[in-house]
């Protein structure tokens, strides 16, 4: 008898959770509309594309001085048709050393740029998430899924907190999204 009474208390206690689950309100947010938005994200990309242009300037200098050396090297050989190999392999390892210090550097500043961009926009990406907290706790919100992801297959209009969270945040609803470039 008490082995009937458990199973019935635990079987109680699952419904009661299962209801309690069923009740959790859920929402959705195009993430990607917000941080768009936000006044904070065109002034990071606009710091972000000056950056990219300044390395950018020292790329073309290095592709400069490798242009010069090629050429330098074209003259010479129609200049003097009898240049030594030795000579010839001195001048060919100095134009590889100028290419893989144009390859480094391009490395280098692709991982400047994520660098920039992280340090840049990580205050942006938490103050979204922040906002978009804060919205799903005063509306009650159990969860918030991202429909910028693309995962999202079918919500209620009604539960869309875009206009919410960018009230919360001081962004104008009217602002529409940068152009994806």
């Amino acid at each position: 008898m008490k082995k009937y009474v458990i199973i019935a208390f635990v079987a109680f206690t699952g419904l009661c959770s299962v209801k309690a689950t069923a009740q959790s309100k859920i929402a959705h947010i195009n993430a990607q509309a917000l941080i768009e938005a936000m006044p904070e994200t065109k002034k990071a990309q606009t710091e972000i594309e000056t950056f990219a242009q300044s390395l950018e300037k020292e790329s073309k200098s290095l592709i400069d001085e490798y242009n010069r050396k090629m050429k330098a090297f074209d003259d010479e050989l129609a200049k003097t048709p009898n240049m030594s190999e030795t000579m010839k392999e001195v001048k060919a390892k100095e134009i590889q050393e100028a290419q893989k210090r144009i390859q480094d550097f391009q490395q280098l500043a692709q991982e400047k740029i994520g660098q920039k961009q992280n340090e840049l926009l990580k205050p942006v990406y938490d103050k979204a998430r922040k906002g978009i907290e804060d919205v799903a706790k005063e509306k009650g919100y159990a969860y918030v899924l991202d429909s910028s992801q693309g995962s999202l297959l079918v919500s209620p209009a009604g539960d869309d907190i875009l206009s919410a969270v960018k009230t919360k945040l001081g962004v104008p609803a009217t602002a529409a999204p940068a152009p994806a470039k």
